[in-house]
């Protein structure tokens, strides 16, 4: 909410030099009013196309991770690991990564899938996402290079980048703690409880690690990464024939909002709100759009998806689950 408020604060002062320059006084000049009138004129059947596509791409993601849990030896409906992505999107708008653990959780409730091994699954879901979004990054950075360039020169400097130097010790402290705790549970014959139910967590989160090499049609968990994407992208471009200053921008442009956009949501940050908006501005604003059109059109995609997407159908399926699953001896 904080990088929001900032956010929004840039933008307002950005706009009130925007209304001085043109003459108009500031009391006419409240960007919140100019986003709540843009809201009012955007076009609502391109919404409701990109809320479409938003819960087909969820489809895909739950028919993946059906794929992954498959070698483990475990079916859960369909129903169920839809119900629990976006039950697990609407955590994340709470507690950023919050829905990482609530998402196994449910399987667990209602397919009696042990949690351990849903996270190990949850992993390798989110490797196969940084896997495609790092490819898509590429393609972007291949088809609009100069703009990318451009961006990178104006708002980074080496200084900066040197932050992530810490994001990589992180890292490699991560791999080193569980390179030793992996080691150690796997030669200890400790009898302590506490070490043998801390193993045999360990050897579920594992197993649920190594589905990814065991998964019978690899090819079709490949096209189902694709499509999930694919509706991502597809969302964003949609968006732009909603919103009147952005309905000229082709392709190429929602592809680099579409990656900025990414970046935002990967942002530690609630649903990433605030970094969203920012990164998604500043796309659009390499683009020629002005700073205050340009967060309007964040606003917009972002409660598109956040508002009507997550919260709506995240609430809806906390009602619908037990209701699905009333009759489910697995319920727990």
């Amino acid at each position: 909410m904080l990088i929001l408020w900032l956010s929004y604060n840039n933008f307002s002062k950005a706009y009130e030099e925007e209304c001085i320059i043109k003459g108009i006084s500031t009391e006419d000049c409240s960007l919140i009013d100019k986003i709540i009138e843009d809201f009012k004129h955007v076009n609502y059947y391109w919404i409701l196309l990109i809320s479409v596509l938003f819960m087909i791409s969820n489809i895909f993601r739950s028919l993946r991770w059906k794929q992954l849990l498959a070698p483990l030896g475990y079916q859960p409906k369909l129903m169920n690991a839809l119900g629990a992505t976006m039950i697990g999107y609407l955590a994340n708008l709470g507690l950023p990564r919050m829905g990482e653990i609530i998402k196994p959780g449910i399987l667990t409730k209602y397919d009696g899938i042990p949690i351990e091994k849903g996270m190990g699954t949850i992993v390798i879901d989110r490797i196969l996402d940084v896997i495609a979004l790092l490819l898509i990054i590429l393609f972007a950075i291949l088809m609009s290079f100069k703009t990318f360039k451009e961006y990178f020169k104006n708002n980074f400097s080496i200084d900066s980048m040197q932050n992530l130097k810490y994001l990589v010790l992180l890292v490699v402290v991560a791999f080193v703690i569980l390179f030793f705790l992996n080691r150690f549970l796997k030669t200890t014959d400790s009898e302590d409880p506490l070490v043998i139910k801390v193993k045999s967590i360990w050897l579920g989160f594992k197993d649920g690690l190594k589905s990814v090499t065991r998964v019978q049609n690899f090819p079709l968990l490949v096209l189902y990464s694709a499509l999930i994407w694919l509706m991502y992208y597809l969302m964003t471009y949609f968006c732009f024939f909603a919103y009147a200053p952005t309905m000229n921008f082709g392709l190429v442009a929602a592809l680099v909002v579409f990656v900025f956009g990414t970046l935002g949501i990967v942002f530690p940050s609630p649903g990433g709100m605030g970094s969203y908006h920012f990164l998604v501005s500043q796309a659009l604003i390499i683009y020629g759009l002005n700073s205050a059109d340009a967060f309007s059109f964040s606003n917009i995609i972002f409660f598109t998806i956040q508002i009507f997407g997550n919260i709506f159908f995240g609430v809806l399926f906390l009602i619908i689950l037990p209701i699905y699953n009333k009759n489910n001896p697995g319920v727990q």
